[in-house]
C-alpha cells in the first residue's frame, strides 16, 4: 500500500480545497492516507517569508488573478470559501486539536468542521467559544480537548510536525508526500498526486 502524507493547515484557502479531495484521492487509489497537522505560520517565518513581502505589497494584477483563480476552483469543486474578517488567522489551538480528533478517529470531520467554521460561516477559529463549537459538532469532549491544546506534549508535536516538513523541504499548505520522499505542494497538483500513487501501487517492488 502506497503511502499519502498530507501535511496541512486549515487556515488556508487552497488547503481547503485540497481537503475536500485527498480521501477520494486515497479511496481511489489504496493509498494510506496520513493525516499530519502543521502550524503554516512556522514553516513561513522559518523558510518563506516572502509571503509577508507579497501581502505587505502586492502586485494588483497578480492579487486580482489570484481571487479569480480561488473562486474558478472553489466553483469547480463545488466549494464555498469567502472572505473571513480575520485573515491571516491563528489556527495554532485549531491544528494542537487535530491530534485529539486523530486520537479519537474523528479527524476528517473534526478538520471539515475547522474548514468550514472558518472559510465558509467565516468565524474566527482563534477564539475558543467558536472552537467549543466544533468540538460539540463532532462529538468529541469539550473538556479534554481544551486540556489537550494548553498540555505541552500537543504542543510539541505540532512543532515536530512544522519542523519535519521545513526540513524536507516543504514550504507551505498543503504539502503532500508519496512514499516519503517525493512532493507536491498545492491544491492543483492532486492530479500529479494521484497518478504517482497509481504508479507506485503498480510498481512490481511493492
Amino acid at each position: 500500500m502506497a503511502k499519502l502524507e498530507f501535511f496541512y493547515d486549515c487556515s488556508s484557502p487552497w488547503t481547503y480545497l485540497a481537503f475536500t479531495r485527498i480521501e477520494q484521492v486515497a479511496d481511489e487509489t489504496g493509498a494510506d492516507l496520513q493525516w499530519r497537522p502543521i502550524l503554516v505560520g512556522g514553516v513561513f517565518n522559518e523558510v518563506n517569508r516572502t509571503v509577508y513581502d507579497q501581502r505587505a505589497n502586492p502586485c494588483p494584477p497578480k492579487a486580482a488573478y489570484f481571487v479569480k483563480d480561488l473562486r474558478d476552483w472553489a466553483r469547480y469543486q463545488g466549494v464555498k470559501i469567502g472572505a473571513p474578517p480575520v485573515f491571516p488567522v491563528n489556527s495554532v489551538k485549531a491544528m494542537r486539536g487535530a491530534f485529539y480528533a486523530l486520537e479519537e478517529g474523528c479527524i476528517s470531520q473534526y478538520s471539515r468542521a475547522v474548514f468550514e467554521e472558518y472559510w465558509e460561516e467565516l468565524r474566527d477559529i482563534s477564539q475558543d467559544d467558536v472552537l467549543t463549537g466544533i468540538v460539540e459538532r463532532v462529538g468529541l469532549d469539550r473538556d479534554a480537548y481544551f486540556a489537550k491544546i494548553n498540555d505541552p506534549s500537543y504542543k510539541a508535536r505540532l512543532k515536530a510536525n512544522t519542523d519535519e516538513l521545513i526540513e524536507r523541504g516543504g514550504y507551505g499548505s498543503p504539502t503532500m508526500f508519496v512514499d516519503g520522499d517525493d512532493m507536491y505542494f498545492g491544491n492543483d497538483r492532486l492530479v500529479l498526486v494521484r497518478e504517482a500513487l497509481l504508479a507506485a501501487e503498480r510498481s512490481p517492488d511493492d
